[in-house]
Order: structure tokens, then C-alpha cells, then sequence
């Protein structure tokens, strides 16, 4: 735990009128200790400050908040919060942050990472976090390239789109995924734009709100390896659903609007059901007891001590 939670939290100690004890948390005690390294303009900075300004504004401290991350620049992020967080292996975030769910669902898990990192090498656990319906926010920074390994196609990269790997143009599909989501199982399926701040932020609160499986796709465009999804790109072209009169509760109606692209690409909430029960509710060990992570570890202080330092 960093110096900055414990602070904030012995601040907690016979103040009143706060969430639970706690003092309102300001978006400045949530900078981390290392500053981000993003190309200057790289819309990851608009997540990072639109994440801190969700979590204020649900009164979370940052011992409530766990954020887990995959490879690639957007993955970055945990180490730019002061919140708990994880950076772990090139498309196993959803992997750990459901482990980690599980043992702590007292906790509000959110993972983080990119096209490439989820929609590609991730895929698999895309898949089938969304069909277990497990209680996360998946935030994926959506910059149509491959940004940390200077500018490669990624999943979500436009037939015909020229880069170093595809110098004559792609020949590939690109995935669409707010239809693959909506038909996956995710219970909350949403878009936003790092040029839309504050609609990022009630995307992002309504996501971490959420109890279930929660996707935001973000246009979070690339200003060094991506100058086709450029902010000005997607600045002509957005239009918000609930300015289109979107229902987000009717499923057909989502999907429509779903495969939308060309001079009006919609952002906003999709899809939206609540009658799904998440995993955590669903696991018979979970359902007595509470987290596991405040269990008795059933084995003597000794060995926890000793598999602990196996695992340092």
C-alpha cells in the first residue's frame, strides 16, 4: 500500500459528512508516483483524467478501487493512479482482474489496456468474462493501431489501412466490438471519446456502477502511429445515442446502431440489462461468508509466510 492511501485514510478518522467515513477524495490525491510517458496529445491522457474524475465522483477511495492492466502504452495506466493496482502479461488482464474479483468483490475492479492487448492476443478472456458476466469495468483504449511496438495493424484497424506491417494496404476485416460485446453476454456496452470528456466520465461512473460485465470502448486516438483516426477524425463524426433517441434496453435496437460507421459513428450507452446475475453471486463458495480475501487462510502463519516469499 503507498504512502498516499495511508494517509488518506487515517485522514478518514472523525470526519463528517463523508461516503462512509471517508473524506471526499480530490483528483489530485489520485495522481501516482510516476508521471505517464504517453506522446504528448495521446488521447490516454483523456482516459487517465476521465477515470480519476469517476472515481471522485462516486465518492471511491483508493483502497476501494483496484485497476489491472495487460502490455501495451494504454497499459500503462495503473502505475499513473494511486489506487491498488496490477500490471500483468500482453492479453491476460481480464484473466487476473477475475481472480481477483472473486477473492475481493468488495473491491471495483477495473482493467485497462488497449485494442491489440484485448481484442487480440486477449480475445479469448474477452469472450468469456463477458458470457460469466463477471463484476469489472473493462476500459479499452481503441487507437486502431499498435502503438507501443511503433505502428502495426490491430484487430480493430480499417480494411485498406496503411502501416508498417500492411505498407500496401490491409487486407483483414477489422473486429467491430460493441456487436460482438451486446452478443458475447456483456451486461453494460458502452463507446466514448477522449474528446468528450465529461460523457466519458458518466460512461465510465455508469460502468463502474454497473453489476456485471461492463465494456467501454474508447476512441483514445493515436497522434504518433495513427493519423487516419485522428482526433479531428472522430471530432467530425461522433454523435452521441441519447441525441439519436437510442433506447439502450431494446437489444435490436443496440445492434443497429452497433454496425454504424461512416459520417455519424454513434458513442454513448448501447446496451444496458440488469436482470443477469454477476458470477460472484452465482458461486456457491462466495455466498456465505464474504470475500475470501478477508477468510482465514486455512493454513498456519508459518506456511502462509513461507508461500508468500516463494511468490516475492
Amino acid at each position: 500500500m503507498s504512502t498516499a492511501i495511508t494517509d488518506i485514510e487515517a485522514r478518514t478518522q472523525g470526519e463528517a459528512g463523508t461516503r462512509h467515513g471517508h473524506v471526499q477524495l480530490t483528483v489530485k490525491e489520485l495522481k501516482g508516483k510516476v508521471d505517464p510517458d504517453w506522446c504528448p496529445g495521446c488521447g490516454d491522457f483523456g482516459v487517465l483524467a476521465a477515470l480519476k474524475q469517476a472515481i471522485v465522483d462516486l465518492g471511491l477511495q483508493p483502497h476501494e478501487v483496484l485497476t489491472v492492466s495487460g502490455i501495451g502504452c494504454s497499459s500503462n495506466l495503473p502505475g499513473y493512479i494511486n489506487a491498488y493496482g496490477m500490471h500483468t502479461l500482453h492479453g491476460r488482464a481480464l484473466a487476473v482482474a477475475t481472480g481477483a474479483q472473486l477473492a475481493n468483490h468488495n473491491l471495483k475492479v477495473v482493467v485497462t489496456g488497449g485494442d491489440g492487448d484485448g481484442y487480440g492476443i486477449g480475445g479469448n478472456h474477452f469472450l468469456h468474462n463477458m458470457r460469466r458476466n463477471v463484476d469489472l469495468t473493462y476500459l479499452v483504449m481503441d487507437n486502431q493501431i499498435y502503438g507501443l511496438t511503433t505502428g502495426q495493424i490491430s484487430p480493430t484497424s480499417v480494411k485498406g489501412m496503411k502501416t508498417k506491417s500492411t505498407p500496401f494496404g490491409s487486407v483483414e476485416n477489422a473486429i467491430n466490438p460493441i456487436p460482438l460485446a451486446i452478443a458475447g453476454g456483456a451486461t453494460y456496452v458502452a463507446r466514448g471519446f477522449t474528446g468528450q470528456q465529461k460523457h466519458l466520465v458518466g460512461l465510465i461512473k455508469g460502468g463502474i456502477q454497473h453489476r456485471g460485465f461492463a465494456l467501454i470502448d474508447i476512441f483514445s486516438p493515436c497522434v504518433t502511429y495513427n493519423h487516419d483516426n485522428s482526433h479531428e477524425f472522430f471530432k467530425a463524426r461522433v454523435r452521441r445515442l441519447e441525441e439519436m433517441g437510442h433506447d439502450p434496453t431494446d437489444f435490436h435496437a443496440a445492434m443497429d446502431k452497433a454496425y454504424l460507421w461512416g459520417e455519424a459513428i454513434p458513442i454513448g450507452l448501447f446496451w444496458k440489462r440488469t436482470d443477469l446475475p454477476a458470477l460472484d453471486e452465482l458461486e456457491p463458495v462466495l455466498a456465505e461468508g464474504g470475500p475470501l480475501a478477508y477468510r482465514p487462510l486455512g493454513v498456519s502463519p508459518e506456511a502462509a509466510k513461507s508461500l508468500i516469499q516463494d511468490l516475492m
